[in-house]
């Protein structure tokens, strides 16, 4: 916290990494949020992705996602393992620069309520949907928000048409997709300069978080890189593949690279 405690006062600063030749943005909650407004104010567009261990695998297993991530303004640190790995790598950041959607999406609601932005939401079932923003409208009343259920063909021009055509009609600040990686991701990659918006946000199941179906890591575990397991005793079947075999197969490249690194000084 000391490092943090420093720049009372002001925003922290960001730092930008390199981690095996993919950029991250790293900040902590509070500057992401900052940014996002100075999109907004300015009339700018950005995109804000993150770097996770899924999402670091798959840009190893997908070169249009690797050039997504890269092109994109920021991308921020969403898990531990990332940060741990930065830290091996010789970065020093605190916690507080990984920014996940648990304490992001607070943070970030709370700002457009108090500051007259407005939000849309794309993603989740289309029931999942609807308690995301009854409930959204019950801690935020008057907050400008709306949304699209996230179950449409990404490959019908007919059904993609329609999607931007209500995002753009509703004209927000803010476009928050949760429709789970790469997915979300292809689906900006291929719509990006169609959309009227100003920040563009990539939340994996943040809708189902707000809707109240799928439940915060406690604490306790999420702050000591232990998330993933977590997850993995919800969800066993979808995410055994992706935390047993991924997880370890992450740790692997930072350790070659750090050894190879280390052999050619």
């Amino acid at each position: 916290m000391a490092f943090i405690d420093s720049f009372r006062g002001e925003l922290p600063p960001v730092v930008e990494a390199n981690l095996l030749s993919r950029k991250l943005t790293c900040m902590t909650v509070k500057t992401l949020v900052s940014r996002v407004n100075k999109a907004c104010q300015l009339g700018q567009r950005i995109v804000v992705a993150n770097y996770n261990i899924n999402s670091f695998n798959l840009s190893v297993q997908f070169p249009w996602f690797y050039d997504f991530l890269q092109k994109s303004e920021i991308t921020h640190c969403d898990g531990l393992g990332v940060l741990y790995a930065l830290r091996f790598m010789g970065y020093q950041l605190p916690k507080e620069y990984r920014v996940s959607y648990s304490t992001l999406m607070p943070e970030l609601l709370r700002h457009c309520h108090e500051n007259n932005l407005s939000m849309f939401l794309l993603g989740a079932k289309p029931e999942a949907l609807q308690a995301a923003l009854t409930n959204t409208y019950l801690k935020y009343p008057g907050i400008e928000l709306s949304g699209h259920h996230g179950y449409f063909d990404i490959d019908s021009s007919h059904q993609n048409k329609a999607v931007i055509h209500q995002i753009n009609r509703t004209n927000p600040n803010i476009l928050v997709v949760g429709m789970g990686m790469p997915r979300q991701e292809y689906w900006i990659h291929q719509y990006l300069e169609l959309l009227n918006v100003n920040a563009i946000l990539l939340g994996g199941a943040v809708i189902d978080r707000l809707a109240g179906a799928v439940e915060d890591c406690p604490t306790l575990l999420s702050n000591n890189g232990l998330e993933w397991l977590y997850r993995l005793s919800r969800e066993p079947k979808r995410l055994l593949a992706r935390y047993l075999l991924g997880n370890p197969a992450f740790a692997l490249q930072v350790a070659l690279a750090k050894y190879q690194s280390i052999s050619i000084l």
